[in-house]
């Protein structure tokens, strides 16, 4: 058993950009690895489907873009558009509405019992969405942080958690990059010394603090 910080545990999983952008490779603008992909796809489903069994709300957040200005308005992802050698080269047409990108993974959501969030624009999952007030209406306090990519959306997002005081858990093998690996780990070397727990999603099922929540 581990304190967390909080008196009584309110939960909700926070799936981040688990879609067919970063994780298909038949259509993904800023792709993964195919390793990467797979392996996040199969652990995210596994703690998806506990988080439902368990009455933990699931929540996707999902990046599109009206037009190619709505992402051009961030100064330095014009420069990483302007290097054709940089992994985010293709940004300024990354996740367009009506783009294939935009879909979820399959396997990931479950439409009867999920939530989506799907006007995420920036790194930070709170920026310009209605995120915060869905977790309030459910009286949520505990984050469960998956996806990616771990040292962009997802360390953007625990940081912005954390300085609002929810409670954050990262299952580390629920979120990946498209980046260097040691990117990854240095994502989740901060998240575990400044803002939150990190742990693997088996350990996270199994916490007792998690239980019937």
């Amino acid at each position: 058993m581990i304190n967390i910080g909080v008196d009584r545990i309110r939960a909700a999983v926070i799936g981040i950009d688990l879609h067919r952008g970063h994780l298909d490779m038949s259509v993904a603008t800023m792709p993964a690895s195919p390793e990467i992909a797979s392996a996040v796809v199969e652990k995210n489903i596994a703690l998806m489907n506990w988080a439902r069994t368990s009455s933990i709300p699931v929540i996707h957040l999902v990046t599109r873009y009206r037009d190619s200005k709505e992402i051009s308005m961030n100064a330095f992802w014009r420069t990483r558009a302007a290097d054709p050698n940089n992994p985010r080269k293709n940004v300024m047409r990354h996740n367009l509405i009506g783009m294939p990108g935009c879909e979820i993974m399959p396997g990931i959501y479950d439409p009867a019992k999920d939530f989506v969030v799907d006007t995420k624009k920036r790194y930070n999952c709170f920026v310009a969405t209605d995120l915060e007030f869905l977790l309030k209406t459910h009286d949520i306090n505990t984050l469960i942080i998956t996806g990616v990519n771990t040292n962009s959306c997802v360390l953007s997002t625990v940081t912005a958690a954390c300085s609002m005081d929810y409670a954050v858990i990262v299952p580390s093998d629920c979120v990946n990059t498209m980046d260097h690996p040691s990117l990854h780990d240095a994502a989740l070397l901060c998240i575990k010394t400044a803002f939150g727990f990190v742990m693997s999603s088996e350990e996270v099922m199994q916490l007792p603090e998690l239980q019937n929540v």
